[in-house]
């Protein structure tokens, strides 16, 4: 059955007289049942912990065949890494192997970074990657450097037949955005980092394909690393372009970035990641009718640090609903630096063998 709040957010989304045109603006009182659908109060705990000299982060979530894989990616000190993993009940988690690996002279020779693109962004639906052209899609930071997140990094994307099998996926050649492109907009000009992409059916950009994407302006007064996101489209998922001016989410300091989409009737809901603008790094969350007006949430975050394995940052979402249940997975770093995945969620699910 329905929660109360739930039914109201439904009731007030198919509102023929008020939705009968989409305005540029979230209702508040949609914005509160939004939080309240979404909203994941009961901290799991770890459920990947990194080998002994590395980082995990960045999960991204997906359902095939009826069991559950998330790619993530692994930095070694070298460069990023996309890594795939497998669960039976999105508590217990298994690396299977590596889809992007390290690579000797391509522009993105030590930096893969990858997350799922064009999963059924339904909210309590499938859950599913679905394909174009016989295919599954990814972006990915990509660069060359050796660090952490060092050197010139831009969107890349890649492709697969086999989304749930740990074997290389097939990388377009180049990036398809840098912060160097001729059309690199004012607050793009430095770094371009993670990507999201879905599927409109609406077109409301009037291309089938979106991207949303932080990005990095260089320094300059009174902006120092900022970062926000940006919109880009696309006909083929091979061919970008800039969508808009400006920025579709800018909270004037600080990170803004990480976004993930998913859609609760006819409302989107973009979750993603702060830091320097409320105390310590977080989830946020905003809303949309149409992709590109963003209402932003302004009032408790979605997750915050509280805990001994996320007491510095709880952050980086990936968001999903299943059988019921709202599962909110996330980067966890504790202030001695350990950086694994955890997991909150929406009643409790039991506790987290794992430990630092």
């Amino acid at each position: 059955m329905m929660k109360p709040y739930a039914l109201l957010l439904a009731a007030l989304l198919s509102c023929p007289v008020l939705f009968a045109q989409k305005p540029d603006r979230v209702p508040p009182e949609v914005m509160r049942q939004t939080y309240e659908e979404v909203k994941t109060p009961y901290k799991y705990g770890l459920i990947m912990i990194p080998e002994p000299g590395k980082m995990i982060d960045s999960p991204s979530i997906f359902r095939d065949n009826g069991k559950w894989f998330m790619t993530y990616i692994v930095f070694d000190g070298k460069g990023y890494e996309s890594w795939l993993a497998e669960s039976a009940d999105l508590l217990h988690w298994k690396t299977i192997g590596r889809i992007m690996s390290f690579t000797d002279g391509t522009w993105d020779a030590t930096q893969k970074a990858g997350y799922i693109a064009l999963q059924d962004t339904e909210w309590g639906g499938r859950n599913a990657p679905e394909p174009f052209e016989g295919y599954y899609w990814m972006s990915y930071i990509g660069g060359s450097a050796t660090g952490y997140e060092a050197g010139k990094l831009g969107i890349g994307i890649a492709r697969t037949k086999t989304p749930a099998e740990a074997r290389e996926w097939e990388r377009l050649r180049g990036p398809v955005l840098s912060a160097e492109d001729t059309d690199a907009r004012w607050f793009e000009t430095d770094v371009l980092y993670k990507s999201t992409i879905i599927r409109d059916p609406d077109l409301n950009t009037g291309h089938p394909f979106v991207m949303f994407y932080n990005a990095k302006s260089k320094l300059r007064p009174n902006n120092r690393g900022i970062e926000r996101i940006g919109m880009a489209v696309s006909n083929d998922m091979r061919h970008w372009k800039r969508f808009g001016d400006q920025p579709v989410i800018d909270n004037g300091a600080g990170i803004t970035g990480d976004a993930q989409i998913v859609r609760i009737g006819d409302l989107w809901v973009m979750f993603y990641f702060g830091e320097g603008w409320r105390p310590g790094a977080f989830d946020q969350f905003a809303c949309s009718y149409d992709l590109k007006n963003w209402t932003r949430w302004e009032g408790e975050n979605l997750i915050s640090p509280s805990e001994s394995f996320d007491n510095q940052y709880a952050h980086k979402p990936m968001v999903l609903k299943y059988d019921g249940v709202v599962y909110h997975f996330y980067n966890a770093v504790d202030k001695q630096g350990n950086r694994g995945l955890a997991l909150a969620t929406s009643q409790p699910v039991g506790k987290s063998e794992l430990s630092y």
